[in-house]
Parts: structure tokens; sequence; C-alpha cells
């Protein structure tokens, strides 16, 4: 049939042989089982040619897609967490069309270490940030601060333990033993490291001396760990950063904390509190600090381990470090991401971009995007709402917003929005008390048309 042949050049013959044959068998299928009289089935035959192209198009389609992030939910886990910056998308794009120097020394000519292209920016804001303190103790400390990349922190967790502490104990709060997404487990992790967990106090308090009388001979290091994506408010208590650090020295043991999120600034600018960041953590004396790429710190999919240059080279000549490694197209978008912070320009960082967003710009563009629909058939309010950071970062903390609350005459909300999921590119929203909600924090200032287009076609 030269309608199915003549899509041989655009999709390949073999894709199209399979496309045919499973258009084929299918219509056998419906014959047999007598959901296809003669004259239907003659109907279909003369549709043959388009069954098999749209078979070919939802086979050869990309599974991984772009959607439109209408929830408000800024770092959200199942859409792909922290957009990156352009120049993040455009040092990976220059990286991956070509060689590069991922592991070789230019000067040299010799063979070179990838996590140099990551460690000198990180390097730089540490010093930016030593220059910041008069304490002379603090700054010398934090020249001696190293980083290294593997693919996520879970895995930064797993071989910062593996190696510190491989055998031997590790005193972690019981207030601190936090499961996350995808089921990763503190105690799980720790137990596939080789190290041996010490739980100390109790699920809302715990103090430092629950520590100090946890530590033995077997003790390898102490934890301090970010409970994510809950809180434990009332009746509490945990120890601070700075007897920890003491304890710590005072024992001749490391301290390691596992901060997750990974903020590079201080957050209260953007209006949350409660969100430890980094640096923090590193100046006021913490041995060892995971976290990850694609959360506060808005680059892609990584987790790095900062902290004391001895550890972390012990780290480095782990053998589970190179199973863990990433490759050039990581360092490529998280060195043009720590750039951004190196340069101060924190506008070219998109998660940081929509924190920053007030309620007042948000509005005016909910309110001209109403004014683009102006169907009858889909009622559209601007009420108060509230975004959040999401990632399991600052679980209290929330942004107030403007949202754009849709109801319909023919369609429920959860049809509303199977319908908007629909489109093309996908628009993500939520679904609350009867009406669909729709946060232009999260979404890109030029898919806005793209919205006022899919909400007009579905109420037309």
């Amino acid at each position: 049939m030269p309608a199915i042949a003549a899509l041989a050049s655009s999709h390949g013959a073999a894709a199209l042989t399979d496309a045919t044959r499973t258009v084929l068998q299918r219509l056998r299928q419906e014959v047999s089982s007598g959901l296809l009289d003669e004259q239907s089935l003659e109907l279909a035959l003369s549709g043959l040619a388009v069954a098999v192209e749209h078979q070919l198009l939802r086979v050869l389609a990309y599974s991984l897609r772009p959607v439109i992030n209408a929830t408000g939910v800024i770092l959200h886990t199942n859409l792909g967490r922290a957009p990156l910056a352009e120049g993040a998308m455009e040092h990976a794009r220059e990286t991956a069309t070509g060689y590069s120097n991922l592991e070789f020394e230019l000067e040299t000519g010799e063979r070179g270490k990838r996590d140099i292209h990551v460690d000198r920016l990180f390097r730089k804001l540490i010093s930016r940030d030593a220059e910041s303190t008069s304490n002379n103790e603090v700054t010398g400390a934090e020249a001696e601060i190293s980083t290294v990349v593997v693919n996520n922190n879970a895995a930064a967790v797993l071989l910062a333990l593996n190696t510190l502490a491989e055998g031997g104990e590790v005193v972690v709060s019981r207030g601190e033993l936090v499961e996350i997404g995808g089921s990763f487990r503190i105690p799980d992790v720790m137990t596939k490291s080789g190290a041996i967990l010490r739980e100390v106090g109790t699920t809302n308090r715990t103090r430092v001396t629950d520590y100090e009388r946890a530590i033995n001979e077997r003790t390898r290091m102490l934890l301090r760990v970010h409970r994510s994506n809950f809180e434990i408010t009332g009746f509490t208590e945990q120890a601070s950063t700075a007897e920890l650090v003491k304890l710590a020295r005072e024992r001749g043991v490391p301290l390691m904390e596992d901060l997750g999120s990974g903020a590079l600034v201080n957050l209260q600018s953007f209006g949350v509190d409660g969100e430890a960041g980094v640096l923090d953590s590193l100046r006021a004396g913490v041995d060892v600090v995971t976290y990850s790429g694609d959360k506060l710190l808005g680059g892609p999919q990584a987790g790095l381990i900062s902290g004391r240059r001895e550890l972390i080279s012990r780290m480095r000549s782990n053998s589970l470090f190179r199973a863990l490694r990433v490759d050039k197209l990581t360092y490529a978008a998280l060195e043009a991401t720590l750039l951004a912070y190196v340069k101060y320009d924190h506008d070219a960082i998109p998660t940081l971009r929509m924190m920053r967003l007030g309620k007042e710009d948000i509005e005016r563009r909910a309110e001209a995007l109403a004014a683009q629909v102006g169907y009858s058939k889909l009622q559209i309010r601007v009420i108060d709402g509230e975004s959040v950071i999401g990632g399991g970062a600052a679980p209290s903390s929330v942004l107030p917003t403007r949202l754009l609350a849709l109801t319909s005459k023919n369609l429920s909300a959860d049809d509303l929005a199977a319908r908007l999921r629909g489109c093309e590119p996908p628009i993500i929203v939520r679904v609350d008390e009867g009406s669909v909600l729709v946060d232009l924090r999260t979404v890109f200032p030029e898919q806005d048309t793209i919205v006022a287009m899919a909400l007009g076609r579905i109420a037309g």
C-alpha cells in the first residue's frame, strides 16, 4: 500500500514493519472475538494507513516529555525537581556534542581529575564566605575544604559513611532516622555502608550529653541528619551544631551533616526560615556535609560532599567513588550553576528566581491570563494561596501567591485536570475542594500564553 510504504522514509522500514504487524494482529483478534463484522472490518482496513501511522507515533515518541508545572511546588520531585539554568544547558550541550578536557590537564598534557571542574568553583565560594568573617581560626579551616560529586545525595551519604565509618559505630539521634521519597531510609543506607547505627536520645528530644555518653572506642563518626519533609514540634530539644562540633573535636571523631537540600544562599531573604545552608555548616566547623545538586542549589541531579580536605581525599580514593561518580553532562551543568553563584547571578537559576517572585507579580500575570480566556463555560477566579518549596526542603515554609481557581459547568475538577494533562505540552495542576488551582509561580512567563490557549480550547 503506497500510503503505508511512504512511512518507511520517515520512520524506518523495521519500525514500520513492527507497527503494521501490531495493527494487523489487533484486527485479527477483534475479528476472532466477534467485535468486527465484515462491514466493520472493511471500514477498518480502509483506515489501515492511519492506524499504522498512529501506532508508529505512539511507539517512537519520547516517553520523557517536557510539562508545564502549574502546581506551585518549586522542587516537584515527580516533575524533575530543579529546572536547569539556560547557561547550564548551553554548557552541557557544548560539552556533549564534542570532546572535552573532562580528565585531561591542558597545561601539562597529562591525565587529570574530573572533580576539579566543580571543586575550584566551590573553593571560590568558600573563600569568599571566609573573607566575610573576622575569625581567623574559622577562615583557616575553611581554606582546607574540598568537594567531590557523586550521582545523588543518597550516594553521597553512602560513600561518606563507608569511607569514614565502615565496621565502626555512627552516633545519630533517633529523631533524625528519617525516611524520604523512594523509601530512602537512613538506617538502611548505614547498613549498606558497613557502618553500625548507634541511636541516642528520643524521637523528640536529644541532648548533646546523649551523644557524649554513646561515644566509645568503636565510634567512628557523629551524624546529624536534616529531617527533610517533616518537622517535630512542641516538647522538643535538639543538640546545637556548635555543641556537636565542640564534642566531635574533643573526642577526635568527625561530625557529618546530611543537609539534603543544599542551599548556597541565605534563604531568609526569600522568606524561608529554618533551612540550614551548606556554607553555614562548614563555617560552624562541621567536618563533612552532604547535599543534593537538584534541590535548593538549582542544578542537575547530583550528590555533593564538601568537607575537610583529608577526609574528602579518603573518599576520592575509595573504590566505591568510581561506581558512584557522575558523567561529563552533570559536571558541565553543575559547573555552570556554581558559576552563577560565583558571579552573584542568582536570577539565572530558575529555582531561586521562582522563590524570589512576589505575590504582586504573580497576581498581574494571573489577571492577564484570566482575561485572555473569557469563556462563560469556564469560571476563573484569582484567589490567595500558598506555594511550597518541595523536594523535602523547608517543610514548614510557604510562599504567599495568587492562584487561578478554575471551575467548569461541563467538567468536574478531576476531568478538567485530566484535560490539561492531555494538552501538548501537558499542564500539571492541583485540585482542591472542587476547583482546579493554577499557580503561575512555577510557570515560566513565556508559558502563560500556552496555558491560556489550552484553557480556551477546553472551555470552547
